[in-house]
């Protein structure tokens, strides 16, 4: 499902990129970067630019050998090449080390809205990871199920999803079987699980008694280099491509982006793990002039049409003390003011659910 509307203040954290999870337009792949799209009648002209180009070995016969042009064109400054990815269903190397048990999760909706559309389907994914490497261990449990919504799926959705009435007539997902994994699970992980977490609490209370985390605003993808916190590109940044907008391969793609290291050496999957710890922050600028509007919205904050304020969402005491400071400087003009806090601890972040009130003197 499209998210764009819904998480066009999400991206990073406060002044960041807005990038939502999904979106209904295609990612164009340069098509030298896909073995299968490596026509030899195609690379002449293709190669003609380059000073120096690779050596394209050729297999019997008059076809080339993808998987070896694949190797030339990747050891050559000017090309990148981008592999299908591979699901994997068991990441071995399980040796009774200690493991935490993540499930990584997506669903496809009939909306965006997790109080009037449903579910059409669900996958998730369960796997140990090992707590000093952050790295998965051992088999993936897999699950992923249609469910019929009751009434016909928008056509948009269909075009995005590829997802159509016929798929999920008479399919209902099967609630013992969701509970029982879900239970077994230390944390959640969802890309933009602003968006899923109300939709699967909706349908199923067991998810909301596990600790969450979100791997679009988890991480600060833009510190970490990244031009966007879209999954597609994540994955291509790590030379992958696949089919999007299916909850499974969004899973498989998800769960392998979050497996390899970051600036650090620590995994996507260590970093959201210690950061179900933190408390999540959402800081709402009351008062605020009307002159700084421009000023909030070039800074991240999204409007709250029904509260009639600017909010903003924080991952960390140390952002939510900056933020304040920005806010008493640039908003506020060094006057006294008072803000309002919504603590959220990973029980209730990104669910529909109201964490701790108070309020902050500026």
């Amino acid at each position: 499902m499209n998210k764009t509307d819904q998480m066009s203040f999400f991206g990073f954290e406060a002044g960041g990129v807005d990038k939502p999870k999904k979106t209904s337009m295609k990612t164009t792949k340069p098509r030298l970067a896909q073995p299968a799209a490596l026509a030899a009648s195609a690379l002449p002209a293709a190669l003609a630019a380059t000073a120096q180009p690779p050596v394209l070995p050729q297999a019997e016969g008059s076809s080339a050998d993808p998987e070896a042009m694949a190797q030339a064109l990747a050891q050559h400054p000017d090309f990148r090449v981008l592999r299908r990815l591979v699901p994997c269903a068991d990441y071995g190397g399980l040796q009774g080390q200690a493991t935490q048990r993540v499930i990584v999760l997506d669903t496809e909706t009939t909306g965006l809205d997790s109080k009037n559309e449903k579910i059409i389907e669900l996958a998730m994914l369960s796997v140990q990871v090992d707590v000093a490497t952050g790295l998965p261990v051992g088999p993936v449990t897999i699950y992923e199920s249609f469910e019929d919504p009751g009434k016909p799926i928008p056509p948009a959705i269909q075009d995005i999803t590829g997802i159509d009435d016929t798929m999920v007539q008479g399919q209902r997902i099967d609630d013992a079987a969701v509970t029982a994994l879900v239970e077994q699970a230390d944390l959640i992980v969802a890309h933009n699980a602003g968006f899923d977490r109300p939709f699967v609490e909706a349908r199923l209370p067991v998810f909301a008694r596990k600790a969450w985390n979100c791997s679009f605003m988890g991480i600060d993808w833009k510190k970490e280099g990244s031009g966007s916190a879209k999954l597609e590109f994540l994955a291509s940044e790590r030379g992958w491509f696949y089919d999007a907008h299916r909850a499974q391969v969004d899973c498989h793609a998800l769960l392998q982006v979050l497996a390899s290291p970051l600036g650090d050496g620590l995994t996507g999957l260590s970093r959201l793990l210690a950061g179900a710890g933190q408390i999540r922050y959402k800081l709402r600028a009351t008062g605020a002039p009307f002159e700084a509007k421009d000023k909030l919205k070039a800074r991240g904050y999204r409007w709250d049409g029904e509260g009639r304020v600017w909010w903003c969402s924080l991952g960390s005491d140390e952002l939510l003390d900056a933020e304040c400071t920005w806010l008493r400087a640039e908003v506020y003009g060094q006057r006294s003011a008072r803000v309002q806090l919504e603590a959220m601890d990973s029980l209730v972040q990104f669910s529909s659910r109201a964490g701790r009130i108070t309020e902050r003197a500026l």
